[in-house]
């Protein structure tokens, strides 16, 4: 039999293997799930990377490489608003009409070209390497090609290009420089009373990555001891809290491994610090926390009850996030109790508590540097969802506390419509209470607004934007 003749090659450069670069994959992989699955970065990114330090050979990760991971993506989805209008400029079709993994390489090429110091070929280059390994041969020349058009200026001559005038359309203007939906933007300067500094910089602070802030849990642990870490410096406002500057790895630190510490950001601190400094009238003895999920401030509650004798009960609708905020108070040395139980059906009998917290579901606009991509998951008419929640857990806290007891409602949320409103809307209802001003319970913190009420702001306090009203009942 005779062999069969060689097919001649083509002429041209030979064939060559895409380079793999870990990095850069996982940084991708890691934006396929928050697309895909819906999931948060947050959640997604800390296994992508423990996976990757376990590998051997030249696949396993070091913090240089770590670190560059997760700025790529958490860079590429703080500023995703803002390259999608620039990769819009490039390409010759509507950007719904990019396939989303296409559009991620992308996303991830335009952040090192004009979120990094990357340099420009190296970035071109090594997004191209990457869309070849993950999208094919083919789809590595469109990369190729629209990278290159992006290369021709920096970030501040394309925003000049592709962002509205602000004199034509000032709330479309910030969505683009800024990277926010325009309704955000929209919501957020309401919720500021109006003004342009102030705006700007809460849509630049939302950029900006978050510190890492521990709270050292009190008859646990003590902020002396968090503070002998490497790159820990004291909080700014909470007694408990100290923050990690960059490169500083939670789970290095033995208090936080042994649940005698934790993370948790200031603003929730404070909020957990203002309930339990709130004037009573009457016994200090039991506690509620209505929605505990996942149990950071429940735990911080729990050992402030702890110093006093007093007792937490701490619910959660959900029995898996029960089974968090469990595991967040396990070891608490004072008495507690954990239980997945419905704040607006209540387990208890009226009038229980002395003092009660309810950190309420919300849009989570407050926390929009800590999760980018919720911005873009989110949608106004989600409000309308959310509004009927956090009245009736409202309603059902009111209850649930005693005459002279006091109720923190809170949510991690700027919004007009899931603040006040909720606040004045529920104590029409509730004639007797009264609102408590919040602002000389929050020690030592400052620019907290004319009250009773307290919003914190990122570019203010360097906090989440968390609401906070105290609420006594006195019939």
């Amino acid at each position: 039999m005779s062999e069969q003749p060689r097919r001649p090659r083509k002429p041209g450069k030979p064939y060559r293997r895409p380079q793999k670069d870990p990095v850069r994959i996982l940084a991708f992989e890691a934006l396929r799930a928050v697309d895909e699955r819906d999931a948060y970065a947050n959640l997604v990114l800390p296994p992508l990377l423990r996976k990757a330090r376990e590998k051997e050979g030249p696949e396993k990760f070091d913090a240089r490489d770590a670190a560059l991971a997760t700025e790529l993506v958490y860079g590429t989805l703080r500023r995703q608003g803002t390259y999608d209008a620039i990769i819009a400029d490039c390409v010759d079709r509507p950007l719904r009409e990019v396939d989303p993994p296409v559009l991620d390489v992308l996303s991830l090429g335009v952040h090192q070209l004009l979120g990094t110091r990357i340099p420009s070929h190296a970035a071109v280059s090594a997004s191209v390497e990457l869309a070849r390994v993950v999208l094919g041969d083919g789809r590595a020349k469109f990369v190729n090609a629209v990278l290159r058009k992006v290369a021709r200026d920096d970030l501040d001559g394309w925003l000049e290009r592709v962002a509205p005038p602000w004199d034509e359309d000032p709330e479309d203007h910030l969505a683009v420089v800024h990277s926010h939906p325009r309704w955000v933007v929209s919501a957020l300067w309401d919720s500021l009373g109006g003004g342009r500094s102030g705006i700007e910089e809460l849509l630049a602070a939302d950029n900006e990555r978050p510190e890492v802030t521990l709270v050292a849990r009190p008859g646990r642990a003590t902020p002396e001891e968090l503070l002998g870490e490497e790159a820990a410096v004291p909080g700014r406002w909470s007694p408990y809290a100290v923050r990690l500057s960059e490169g500083g790895e939670p789970g290095a630190v033995e208090a936080v491994r042994e649940g005698r510490a934790g993370v948790q950001d200031e603003g929730s601190q404070l909020v957990a610090l203002a309930l339990a400094n709130a004037p009573l009238d009457g016994p200090d003895r039991r506690w509620l926390d209505g929605c505990a999920g996942p149990g950071g401030k429940a735990a911080l509650l729990a050992a402030l009850a702890a110093e006093r004798g007093a007792f937490l009960l701490a619910s959660e609708k959900q029995p898996h996030r029960a089974g968090l905020v469990a595991r967040a108070l396990d070891g608490n040395p004072g008495p507690y109790q954990v239980i997945a139980a419905d704040g607006t059906r209540p387990a208890w009998r009226p009038g229980s508590f002395d003092r009660v917290l309810v950190d309420v579901p919300c849009t989570g606009l407050g926390a929009l540097r800590r999760r980018p991509e919720a911005r873009w998951r989110r949608r106004p008419e989600d409000l309308e969802g959310f509004a009927p929640l956090q009245r009736g857990l409202l309603r059902g806290a009111l209850e649930a506390v005693r005459v002279g007891g006091v109720v923190a409602y809170a949510t991690c949320s700027p919004h007009l419509a899931e603040t006040r409103a909720v606040v004045a809307d529920v104590l029409k209802q509730h004639p007797g209470t009264e609102l408590l001003d919040a602002r000389p319970l929050l020690l030592g913190v400052t620019d907290l607004g004319e009250g009773p009420d307290v919003q914190l702001w990122p570019h203010v306090h360097g906090t989440d934007a968390m609401y906070l009203a105290l609420v006594r009942r006195t019939s």
